[in-house]
């Protein structure tokens, strides 16, 4: 399956996403770190990205110049299993021994406006990141950019209401941060997002498609997403 606009890898399986992931994470990253001794990664939260943070935890490597931002975050409480920056750490930073300060999580359980407020100046700062880690929801949203939902296009994060998956309330980087980056790699695996590719395939302006084209994403799907299976 080829989409517009990006480049688009088959893989098997989720697995072989999830490692093929971790590999590129990797060798971004000491690329950043050997050119200017920093990089900055932008996480993301679903079942896949988290299988290739869980690789990363084993992986022997100094993890000092590495800086952690979030994609988007739910407004629950800071330790909720729900959160991405919870998964995060649980399935990645803490295991790896990452020091906490080098996660810069948002502050999602202020309520989506002042957390916006209090994350866009951390991320104007990080501007380009180093590589933006994305994945796709089964209508076509990306981080919480979803169909339907207007986004500003001067802001680099905006609070999310009335999201139509739980919980309703979110904060997220907005196309034009997440677009600021070195590298952009979009993870999308199981049958049931296959439907929203085909719609991508076929011109329909998803959220994901405009974010992806837009930062020329390397696109890796598994079998069951693209349909082969």
């Amino acid at each position: 399956m080829q989409l517009p606009g990006v480049d688009t890898q088959v893989l098997a399986d989720a697995d072989a996403v999830a490692a093929a992931a971790a590999e590129l994470i990797l060798e971004q990253g000491r690329a950043a770190v050997a050119e200017r001794g920093q990089f900055y990664l932008v996480l993301a939260g679903g079942t896949t990205p988290e299988a290739a943070y869980r690789r990363l935890a084993g992986a022997r490597e100094d993890w000092t110049g590495w800086r952690f931002f979030i994609g988007d975050e739910r407004c629950l409480p800071v330790d909720d299993a729900e959160r991405n920056s919870h998964m995060a750490r649980t399935a990645w930073l803490e295991p790896a021994g990452i020091a906490p300060d080098q996660l810069a999580a948002m502050p999602a359980e202020l309520g989506p406006e002042a957390a916006a407020l209090a994350y866009a100046p951390v991320v104007a700062e990080a501007l380009p990141f180093d590589l933006v880690l994305l994945g796709m929801g089964e209508d076509g949203h990306t981080a919480s950019l979803f169909p339907g939902h207007a986004w500003p296009e001067q802001a680099l994060i905006m609070p999310v209401r009335g999201a139509p998956k739980p919980p309703p309330e979110r904060v997220s980087l907005t196309p034009m941060a997440l677009v600021s980056c070195r590298r952009m790699l979009l993870l999308v695996t199981g049958g049931g997002k296959h439907q929203a590719l085909r719609q991508w395939q076929q011109g329909e302006h998803l959220p994901v498609a405009q974010v992806a084209a837009a930062g020329r994403a390397l696109v890796l799907l598994d079998r069951a997403a693209a349909g082969a299976d």
